[in-house]
C-alpha cells in the first residue's frame, strides 16, 4: 500500500513538473508576443516607423530584461521564439521576392547589388581585422550593412554559430546607423539633384533595412519607392549565396584541419535559408492570391518581431560595454564608404 502511494505521489510530482514547464514555455512565448504587439504600436509613430517593428522589438526585450529581469521558467519559451519562430519568419520572408521582377530589371540591378555586397563585406571585414574586432561580431555587422539589416544578421548568426550578445549588438548598431542614414537621405534629397529613378537606386543600394529604404525613398515619389524596393530585394536575394559562402568559411575554421565529412547535416547553410529560397520560387512561378501573399508577409514580420523580442530578453545592456567602441566604428566607416560608393553605382544605371 505504501509503495502504491509512493508511485502515485511520484506520478503526481512528475505531472506537476511537466505542467509547470509547459506554463513557463507558454509564458515565455506570450511575453515575446506581447512585446511584438507593443513594438507594432510604437512603430506606427512617425519617427519610430523608420526603425521598424523588428528593431523596436529587440530594444523592448532588452529594456524588459534590464528593468523586470527574466524568470528561469520562461527561458524555454523565449528560446523557442528566438530560435524556431525566427526560422519560420525567415522562410516566409522569401515571399517578398519575385525573382522574375529582379531578372526582368536587367543585369544592372544585380550587378549593382553584387558590387555593394562584395565591396562592403571586403572593406568591413578587413577594417575589423585591422581593429582586432571579434570575427563573428565583425561579420554580422558587415552582412547587416551589405545585405538586409536585422534579417540578414539573424540568418547568418545561425550559420556561423554566433553568440547571442553579438547578434543583438550587430542588430542595434545597424538599427541606429540605418535610421540616421534614412533621415540624412530624406533631408538631403532636394540637394542631390537626382531624378526619381536614380534616387531610388541610391537608396535601395546603400541603406540597411527595408524599413529604412521605404522611408527614405518617399521624397522621390512612386518611381523612387518602387525602384528602391526592387534594388533592395535584389540584395535580399543575394543573402542565400552570402550565407552559403560564410557557412563554408566558418565550417572550415571550426574543423581545424580535421578530415572533411560532408552530408546533408553538414551543409554550410541552414535549411531555413533553403526554405526562404523555396518560398521565393513559389511566389515567382506559382500564382498565389495577392491577399494570401500579403497576409503571410505580415505573419513573417510578426514572427521575426517575436524572435527579436526573444533575443532582446536574452541580452543585458552590460554586454554592449564588453565589446567597446571598435565594432561601432566598423559599422560607421562601412556605411560612410558604402554611401560614398553610391555615385559610382549610378554610372551603371
Amino acid at each position: 500500500m505504501q509503495k502504491m502511494n509512493e508511485d502515485v505521489l511520484r506520478k503526481k510530482n512528475k505531472l506537476q513538473f511537466r505542467l509547470g514547464k509547459y506554463k513557463g514555455y507558454m509564458r515565455g512565448i506570450v511575453l515575446t508576443l506581447v512585446l511584438a504587439v507593443v513594438a507594432n504600436q510604437v512603430a506606427s509613430f512617425p519617427f519610430f516607423s523608420i526603425m521598424g517593428i523588428m528593431i523596436i522589438s529587440i530594444m523592448l526585450g532588452m529594456l524588459w530584461r534590464t528593468s523586470m529581469g527574466t524568470q528561469d521558467q520562461i527561458v524555454p519559451g523565449v528560446t523557442f521564439s528566438s530560435k524556431y519562430l525566427l526560422r519560420a519568419g525567415i522562410i516566409l520572408m522569401g515571399l517578398r521576392l519575385n525573382l522574375s521582377q529582379i531578372f526582368e530589371s536587367g543585369l544592372s540591378v544585380l550587378l549593382i547589388d553584387s558590387i555593394v555586397i562584395v565591396f562592403t563585406m571586403l572593406v568591413m571585414v578587413g577594417l575589423g581585422k585591422l581593429l582586432n574586432v571579434d570575427s563573428q561580431l565583425n561579420t554580422l555587422i558587415a552582412v547587416g550593412t551589405a545585405v538586409c539589416g536585422a534579417a540578414a544578421i539573424v540568418a547568418v548568426a545561425s550559420v556561423i554559430k554566433s553568440k547571442k550578445e553579438y547578434t543583438a549588438i550587430a542588430v542595434a548598431c545597424i538599427a541606429i546607423l540605418g535610421t540616421i542614414g534614412a533621415l540624412a537621405y530624406i533631408f538631403s534629397y532636394p540637394l542631390l539633384n537626382l531624378d526619381s529613378y536614380s534616387y531610388g537606386v541610391l537608396v535601395g543600394a546603400t541603406l540597411h533595412e527595408l524599413a529604412h529604404v521605404i522611408a527614405a525613398a518617399v521624397p522621390g515619389g512612386d518611381v523612387s519607392s518602387e525602384t528602391a524596393i526592387l534594388v533592395k530585394l535584389g540584395r535580399v536575394a543575394l543573402l542565400i549565396p552570402v550565407a552559403i559562402i560564410l557557412g563554408y568559411i566558418y565550417t572550415k575554421k571550426d574543423k581545424k584541419g580535421k578530415q572533411d565529412k560532408y552530408s546533408l547535416k553538414t551543409l554550410p547553410v541552414p535549411w531555413f535559408i533553403l526554405g526562404f529560397l523555396g518560398m521565393s520560387f513559389i511566389n515567382t512561378y506559382i500564382p498565389l492570391p495577392e491577399t494570401l501573399v500579403n497576409a503571410l508577409i505580415l505573419v513573417s514580420v510578426f514572427l521575426l518581431s517575436m524572435a527579436m523580442a526573444g533575443l532582446g530578453l536574452s541580452i543585458k545592456f552590460s554586454d554592449f560595454k564588453k565589446t567597446g567602441f571598435k565594432p561601432v566604428l566598423v559599422g560607421v566607416v562601412g556605411f560612410i564608404l558604402l554611401a560614398a560608393l553610391g555615385p559610382v553605382l549610378l554610372l551603371l544605371v
